[in-house]
């Protein structure tokens, strides 16, 4: 946990201008695969070239064929543009499908890649489930763009665009009559898709606030029914699907106004196409196979249109989402870079470090101290003066404001990432864990794998192999999420084992016995002094045993450190920390 206030690192802000070609920047950057998206393209373009031959050979067919006898060939060809407009069709969506899916995956990876190599400032900052959001619901909008509304609009428009020439080229008449109606489409669709487009953000923004809060609530589901939460907890997520419910409807009542208006207009240019086409035939001005044929060009040109609207919806819905993945990609990442070192038997030095999770409450202010190599180094003072920042600081987790971390005269910034972690054992007051099996759990982080005696070995150590033996299946048990078929104190000697494993030549406590009852204490403060044994260690002092048998103590409060000696020098010399040994330690 951490001390202090909420902080408020400065994060990329929308700039609400993103366009069409921040997505083609995005989709390009995952290195699509162009020559299976042009085949697809160009299969999907046959597909669209036969849709408009058909017209012309029903046309012909209606116009040579008496009522006793068809024109076979013409029906061969006819029968053979379909076959072409199906296989080609099919092989092409699947084609572009493909292309589309691959390119999302490649989207997904890089995202979720980042992600993980963000500092943990950023996730102070955005709630797990908005993230999640991010990774699983924006991408899945740009993948539909991809793979389904994009392939459609071209080949969409060139049915569209087709149809209309070839329309004005049979008769110009009948074409300047059905088109003189679209200015008019086009001023009903222009303000109806702008509403859309601004519904379909909220729309989006309202589910990723209910995903994120769903999320967390449902992680922390033991706490709301101790408290008593149910019926708090649904008020709130009531109120956010509300929300949700609120814009959908709004989002509906468009679409309701929307396909109607559309039905009818294009029901008015097929019913007044027919009507004046049946008056021309009477006058001979015009063959049944030109109208059957102006009849399914029209057909070419509703369903492109109809599906343009949702298209330039979709695609607004596309930018929101690529705004959103470019924020995240656009955060700068931990800096991972650096030199090998073995930190063994040297000393970390913190020079007058400074830090704040934001301006205006600092946190630490001039803290300097040092652990020499295989000693026991123990922070002490009241809770909230800054010991778990300490913590975070060495870890890496954040950056001071000013100050170094030096392990001997290398400052752990030009350490590698990687190098420096792989190092340190982090052992905590709520030692997490992750849902799967016990060997998953002492296995996670090592980039080797464990035989069975090694694992065995490890639980030993920590006192863990009695209560996992007594499992059915032993090192194949599954913990549950964050460890929950596990008691407190058999979760942290799971942790202190992963920690043996590691076998770090810097080991970190944070309080890891603080939550426990005495017996399960006992056990893990046994783990935790073997543990210890030849290895540097800092710990967040809870026992008074442990601050008495400590090398160096340093007194923390409101982030300052106020004195450092061991425990009789401290006793003798810092009044406040005798107080606090007398009345916190010793019951």
């Amino acid at each position: 946990m951490r001390n202090g206030t909420m902080m408020r690192r400065d994060l990329p802000k929308r700039t609400g201008t993103f366009k069409f070609k921040d997505f083609l920047q995005l989709i390009n950057s995952v290195n699509p695969k162009k020559a299976l998206f042009l085949l697809g393209m160009l299969l999907s373009l046959v597909t669209s070239g036969a849709s408009l031959i058909v017209p012309q050979l029903t046309k012909n067919l209606v116009d040579t064929s008496g009522l006793s006898k068809i024109d076979s060939k013409m029906l061969v060809v006819l029968i053979l543009a379909f076959v072409i407009q199906l296989g080609f069709g099919t092989i092409g969506g699947y084609i572009l499908r493909y292309v589309g899916e691959s390119s999302v995956k490649t989207l997904r990876e890089k995202l979720w890649a980042h992600l993980l190599k963000l500092p943990v400032d950023y996730f102070d900052d955005h709630k797990s489930g908005e993230s999640s959001s991010r990774l699983v619901n924006d991408t899945s909008v740009i993948k539909d763009l991809i793979t389904a509304q994009f392939p459609n609009f071209i080949t969409g428009a060139i049915q569209l665009v087709g149809s209309m020439v070839i329309l004005f080229f049979m008769d110009w008449k009948m074409a300047s009559l059905m088109f003189g109606v679209v200015p008019i489409i086009v001023l009903i669709l222009l303000p109806i898709g702008k509403i859309m487009s601004r519904l379909g953000r909220k729309l989006q923004a309202a589910t990723a606030d209910f995903n994120a809060d769903a999320s967390e609530k449902l992680s922390e589901v033991r706490l709301i029914k101790s408290s008593n939460g149910e019926t708090f907890e649904k008020v709130t997520g009531g109120t956010l699907i509300d929300r949700i419910f609120k814009v959908g409807i709004k989002d509906a009542k468009v679409e309701a106004v929307l396909q109607p208006i559309m039905t009818t207009v294009m029901l008015g240019i097929f019913v007044g196409i027919l009507g004046y086409g049946a008056v021309r035939i009477q006058q001979g001005t015009l063959t049944s196979g030109s109208l059957v044929a102006f009849l399914l060009y029209l057909f070419n040109i509703i369903t492109p249109v109809a599906s343009f609207a949702t298209f330039f919806s979709q695609v607004q819905k596309a930018m929101g989402s690529t705004e959103r993945i470019q924020e995240i990609l656009s955060t700068e990442p931990e800096t991972t870079t650096g030199q090998d070192i073995d930190v063994e038997g040297k000393t970390i030095t913190a020079d007058h470090l400074n830090f704040s999770y934001d301006k205006d409450h600092p946190i630490l202010h001039d803290v300097s101290f040092e652990a020499k190599p295989n000693t026991v180094i123990a922070f002490a003072g009241p809770s909230g003066g800054g010991k778990s920042t300490i913590f975070a600081l060495l870890e890496r987790f954040y950056q001071p404001d000013s100050g170094t971390i030096r392990v001997d005269q290398q400052t752990i910034n030009d350490i590698s990432l990687a190098n420096w972690r792989s190092q340190i054992g982090y052992v905590s007051q709520d030692s997490a864990v992750f849902a799967g099996s016990i060997r998953d759990n002492l296995q996670y982080g090592l980039d080797r794998q464990l035989t069975d005696k090694e694992l065995w070995h490890g639980l030993q150590l920590a006192y863990a192999d009695e209560f996992v033996k007594n499992f059915p299946e032993q090192l194949e048990t599954q913990i549950g999420e964050r460890g929950v078929k596990l008691s407190g104190g058999q979760k942290q000697r799971i942790a202190i084992a992963r920690a043996f494993l590691r076998d770090p030549k810097i080991l970190m406590l944070d309080e890891a016995t603080a939550s426990l009852d005495s017996e399960s204490e006992e056990k893990v403060q046994r783990a935790l002094d073997q543990l210890m044994i030849g290895r540097t260690t800092l710990v967040i002092a809870h026992r008074l045993s442990t601050i008495v048998d400590a090398d160096q103590i340093y007194f923390i409060e409101k982030g300052t450190v106020t004195g450092h000696g061991n425990h009789q020098e401290l006793m003798k010399d810092h009044k406040l920390y005798a107080q606090y040994v007398n009345e916190q330690m010793v019951n």
